[in-house]
């Protein structure tokens, strides 16, 4: 048996990798994302302790990859008791799936002022509506299907661990947020941490001890 318990996220990786390759089609890119970031969620073990820490005082936005091109990324988020996204908006398709916990999702449309056409002015409006993720669950944002959200952690004595995926290099998007005033203003998100995990080490699925004659 190898101790590379990193190998699910290399195999994602190496999986998306091969995808935003061949195509820039946003439905086949949600469709075989979510049957591969299904696969990564269903396995537990391989995220690195370093990506799972919760923060004292928000939610913590781990870099796990990101495409040399900027094509896609994954990250982990991680959530204690009590964290919240403000109402915010991504700008690229995106996958959300729980790793471990449970969160919960509130959905807004936007509401252009005035007619409505691209790039008018407005507001995010809430929709009623919110749904909770369970372990295993995914979740699909972008601006073709719905791209305004708040999350929160489910639980109010426990860590919930998400990863997602996203159609660029989402810590370094120009996005959207609402603020403490109510204003809708432009955002980066950045990351949390300044490393990521080490995918590409494979001695230790090479030296995978033998057992004796």
């Amino acid at each position: 048996m190898s101790s590379d318990t990193i190998a699910p996220l290399r195999h994602f990786v190496m999986e998306m990798t091969r995808w935003v390759g061949q195509t820039s089609h946003e439905p086949t890119l949600l469709k075989e994302g979510k049957r591969l970031l299904s696969q990564l969620i269903a396995q537990d073990g391989w995220l690195p302790e370093a990506f799972s820490r919760a923060k004292p005082d928000t939610y913590a936005q781990y870099l796990l990859h990101c495409d040399p091109l900027e094509r896609f990324s994954v990250v982990s988020f991680v959530w204690g008791p009590g964290h919240c996204t403000p109402v915010h908006d991504h700008t690229v398709w995106g996958l959300v799936g729980v790793l471990r916990g449970a969160e919960r999702c509130e959905e807004y449309d936007w509401q252009t002022s005035g007619e409505s056409s691209a790039g008018a002015a407005g507001h995010p409006v809430d929709r009623h509506c919110e749904h909770l993720l369970q372990k295993g669950d995914i979740d699909i944002v972008s601006p073709t299907v719905g791209d305004w959200h708040r999350v929160s952690n489910a639980l109010s004595d426990g860590v919930s661990v998400s990863i997602h995926v996203y159609g660029g290099n989402i810590g370094g998007v120009r996005r959207h947020k609402v603020d403490e005033s109510g204003r809708v203003v432009e955002f980066v998100s950045g990351y949390t941490s300044t490393i990521t995990p080490n995918l590409w080490d494979r001695a230790a699925e090479v030296n995978v001890p033998r057992p004796a004659c």
